[in-house]
């Protein structure tokens, strides 16, 4: 809109609402200022806050159902928002992916009294027992916020019938269940149906009449159908997923849930093994929700390693996509390296794939969208451009292409202001040699090169277009289309505008690296070790950041020792600070003449890969 300065697809423009206020100047802003719609208006005034996962149900592949919210804000006219911009499209989420969310504060499955002992106090304690998704907390009352156990259900290993009454005191109540930590059996509930035989070392189970109803108290937590739904609704929240059964297809009967089930770790395959004694998968926290399936946090019982597991459910899916889901493990599976994802396992059974990987910490896009002028600094783009080239360098090395680059596939390692970032959903990636071509469909569009778009056969370097597009949208939070004409059109005309706001306080050379990888002659597109060896990349701040970072993780794999000394002389000549721990140590004397000749071969070899 002209006026209000609303922005959305020409195609979702009947969709919005015919409420425009008009332009008016506010007492402290000039002409060129864009004053924020009314508070009655009903244009969503914060994406990010607006969009959640239940808004997937609306959010499929055809164009007629990707409605675009409103991106305005009053204060995104702190950096100097003006009409030179409105033309573009704000940076947003787009089809396939749904944002990184926080896990909402925990409801109880379930809360009463209950008894218990331990193997450490035979003691039988009763406190009000409150479950929910993380853990079992055992409080005093149940009104008080004092509690006397928490008992994270990641740290359960395993829930059984009772078998254990070795410890049970002569002439008390045997217990109902029991489970195990680490650490500690608990043995929970208790039985006045019965009392056990003390008689021999393995005592057994005496029935005994049932209790008179008077001598059981509705809130003792004592009784075995209150210590039976205490039991089914533990084991249920240690494995909610399974639990939660998909719908059938239509004509099809219910499937039961398998017993047996495969692991793959490592190259290696499992037999029977249940995802659920190994790891803990919280339902209410949600990472986010891909092509394939949600995905959950999650925390390896031993060690107590957080994980995110994708989890699809076969009845959902179709078999094309249950293959992508296959070429992405396989593609993990035979990737070790610091700038992508780790894939620790999969589980599968007849209804459910569970691809457990390392859990890091939001993406791309969520550092883009929420800083403070809705980009990044120049510096944080060098330094997260130069990882994804670096991570993409291994890739290409071994002739795989993502084929699917986006901020929301650029996973952040910590919460640092400078972060390690990771590459990952390898759904779409593809076997690609150096001078091959492959012509199936990949990628989201907003992201694609020309040459897919248009069917024609692509090769390695749909990747660095993907770069191009990602370096723009960081700098300027909007991507590089004009909303007068159709994205595609755009893509494949490379009719890409850089407006004064914000493209003025941006450098030369970063919009020159843009238009070198936003080439749509894939000849002319720079491959990834030219993109890291341009100018803009080859800067002593981000060197230094960079170095920092693989001081920091204890390994080298972005930068390379033969620069080490360039960048030194470089700090000397300019009068610049070169941090002493980044000075390498010296090489250590050689023994003898062979060991010698080895130094020299080594060196040679190091000047050989720096020319390179």
């Amino acid at each position: 809109c002209k006026d209000c300065k609303f922005n959305c697809h020409k195609r979702c423009a009947y969709k919005v609402p015919n409420d425009c206020l008009g332009e008016t100047i506010g007492d402290n802003r000039s002409n060129n200022d864009i004053l924020s719609p009314s508070p009655d208006t009903e244009v969503p005034m914060d994406f990010t806050s607006d969009y959640d996962t239940s808004d997937k149900s609306s959010m499929d592949d055809s164009d007629e159902a990707c409605s675009i919210p409103g991106s305005f804000s009053p204060d995104n006219n702190q950096d100097g928002t003006s009409g030179d911009q409105s033309a573009n499209i704000p940076l947003m989420r787009v089809v396939q992916s749904v944002r990184q969310t926080t896990r909402r504060s925990s409801t109880a499955i379930k809360e009463g009294w209950m008894v218990h002992y331990s193997n450490k106090d035979t003691l039988r304690k009763r406190h009000y027992w409150r479950l929910d998704c993380k853990c079992i907390i055992l409080f005093q009352n149940n009104t008080s916020n004092k509690y006397y156990k928490e008992i994270p259900l990641s740290e359960i290993l395993e829930v059984r019938p009772a078998t254990d009454f070795t410890l049970v005191p002569q002439g008390t109540n045997p217990h109902c269940f029991e489970f195990i930590t680490g650490t500690m059996c608990y043995f929970v509930g208790e039985d006045p149906n019965s009392l056990p035989s003390m008689s021999s070392n393995n005592p057994q189970i005496i029935p005994q009449m049932p209790p008179s109803p008077s001598l059981v108290q509705p809130n003792s937590g004592i009784g075995r159908e209150v210590a039976k739904a205490w039991e089914g609704a533990i084991r249920q929240a240690l494995m909610p997923v399974i639990f939660q059964a998909a719908p059938p297809a239509q004509g099809n009967a219910p499937h039961r849930q398998a017993s047996v089930s495969i692991s793959v770790s490592n190259s290696q395959i499992q037999e029977n093994v249940d995802i659920g004694t190994v790891y803990q998968i919280f339902a209410d926290e949600v990472l986010g929700s891909g092509q394939f399936g949600i995905v959950y946090g999650g925390k390896h019982r031993k060690t107590g390693r957080d994980v995110a597991v994708k989890v699809i459910d076969k009845l959902r899916f179709p078999t094309k996509q249950e293959s992508q889901l296959r070429n992405e493990v396989a593609i993990l599976q035979s990737l070790r390296h610091l700038g992508i994802v780790n894939l620790e396992c999969m589980f599968e059974t007849p209804e459910r794939v569970f691809v457990v990987m390392e859990k890091l910490h939001g993406d791309m896009l969520e550092m883009i969208l929420s800083s403070e002028k809705g980009r990044l600094p120049e510096r944080l783009t060098k330094f997260l451009i130069t990882q994804i080239l670096a991570a993409l360098r291994h890739l290409h090395f071994k002739n795989i292409v993502h084929c699917d680059l986006k901020p929301e596939n650029v996973l952040l390692a910590s919460a640092d202001p400078f972060p390690q970032v990771k590459l990952c959903d390898f759904g779409f990636a593809r076997i690609i040699g150096e001078k091959s071509f492959r012509r199936s469909v990949v990628g989201t569009p907003a992201y694609l090169a020309p040459e897919v778009l248009l069917n024609q056969g692509y090769n390695r370097s749909l990747d660095m277009w993907s770069v191009g597009v990602i370096m723009y949208v960081s700098l300027s939070g909007t991507f590089p289309f004009n909303e007068d004409e159709d994205i595609n059109d755009q893509i494949q005309n490379a009719a890409f505008m850089y407006p004064t706001n914000p493209w003025n306080q941006i450098s030369k050379d970063a919009i020159d690296l843009i238009n070198n990888l936003l080439q749509v002659k894939m000849r002319k597109r720079y491959s990834v070790d030219k993109s890291l060896s341009h100018s803009y990349l080859q800067d002593y701040q981000t060197w230094l950041d960079l170095r920092e970072l693989e001081t920091k993780l204890g390994g080298r794999y972005i930068t390379h020792e033969s620069d080490d000394s360039r960048w030194e002389m470089y700090a000397l000549e300019h009068s610049l600070p070169y941090p002493p721990h980044l000075v390498p140590l010296p090489p250590a004397s050689a023994s003898d003449d062979e060991n010698c000749g080895d130094d020299s071969d080594v060196q040679g070899l190091t000047e050989r890969v720096s020319i390179l």
